[in-house]
């Protein structure tokens, strides 16, 4: 943070410029320094960056070229991306997130809702046999000599002898090692991926991959095709796909299935903060603690699920 001079005051008033932050006092954003405008591009640019490392990592830490450094063209599913309908480095998101501007229908809002329902019934149609799925997320730098690799194979292997899809975002880490589990475990492997800015690529341990262009799509569909949640340590795709999993629970959107968040040691001080602080200050109330169980033990993790699908379908069929 700029600090001001100790020498000599003179006559000149200094310029005034308007806060960073967008604020009309001008003061600084809670944490620290105002937020500075010009300088927003490159802090951007600079997460972009950061995930492409952490998934490029990804992939060396599992002994693979990183796709996005090969000459291979970005695909879609059985399809390739129309280029012409986007600009380099720019997803489907991003130009959707984005003021409608002057061009032709197809890249205006209206035809872009035709391409999301035509998202979302390919998503459906390739995963309507799943009756019982589970979404694992987590890291995608997590290495295979990381024990909690080790921990998310085995949570998979043992849910796919108990009968349950796997499904992940399709990338490395934590992912992989989910359909690594699940192919070891027998079961279905599924693969949900994103279009991001570079190639991302698949891990080679999945059996059905779905590629979507649109967030909200594929989001939709760990959610619609799974009967619970296992969050492996992560950044904020993982606390996002948490977080919203919890909300809908909350609210009533979806029934409660579990939630559960693996590694004490990580998610310890999470699960802290919203005690001490969330419902210190009834942000929340007690019974939300309650819609998240947290584990460092595969047999644990597995258990919770097994009995909690067991009971929705007691209910469910004492309600027919």
């Amino acid at each position: 943070m700029p600090t001001r001079s100790a020498g000599k005051a003179t006559s000149r008033t200094p310029k005034k410029h308007a806060p960073a932050d967008g604020s009309r006092n001008g003061k600084a954003a809670a944490g620290g320094s105002p937020v500075r405008v010009r300088s927003r591009s490159s802090v951007e640019q600079r997460a972009l960056e950061g995930v492409r490392e952490r998934t490029e990592e990804g992939h060396r830490n599992a002994g693979r070229t990183p796709p996005s450094q090969t000459n291979e063209l970005r695909g879609s599913g059985p399809r390739r991306i129309d280029e012409s309908l986007r600009d380099y480095c720019v997803t489907e998101d991003e130009k959707l997130l984005q003021a409608s501007g002057d061009g032709d229908f197809t890249s205006t809002d209206p035809w872009r809702v035709m391409r999301m329902t035509a998202e979302l019934v390919e998503g459906i149609d390739a995963l309507a046999s799943v009756r019982r799925g589970v979404s694992i997320f987590g890291s995608a730098r997590t290495a295979p000599d990381d024990p909690l690799y080790e921990a998310a194979v085995e949570t998979s292997r043992l849910l796919a002898k108990a009968g349950f899809a796997i499904i992940t975002g399709g990338g490395p880490g934590i992912m992989e090692a989910a359909n690594k589990g699940a192919r070891l475990g027998k079961g279905r492997s599924i693969g949900c991926n994103i279009e991001l800015p570079f190639e991302q690529g698949a891990n080679p341990y999945v059996d059905t991959l779905v590629n979507f262009r649109y967030f909200f799509v594929r989001k939709t569909m760990f959610i619609k095709y799974s009967n619970a949640f296992v969050i492996f340590p992560g950044g904020f795709g993982t606390l996002d796909e948490a977080f919203e999993a919890l909300t809908l629970i909350q609210t009533g959107k979806i029934y409660h299935f579990p939630v559960v968040f693996f590694g004490k040691r990580f998610w310890g001080g999470l699960v802290d903060w919203m005690r001490d602080r969330l419902l210190r200050e009834k942000k929340i109330s007690e019974g939300d603690l309650d819609l998240l169980d947290v584990t460092d033990d595969p047999h644990e993790a597995v258990q919770c699920i097994i009995k909690a699908h067991a009971k929705a379908v007691r209910e469910s069929d004492a309600r027919r």
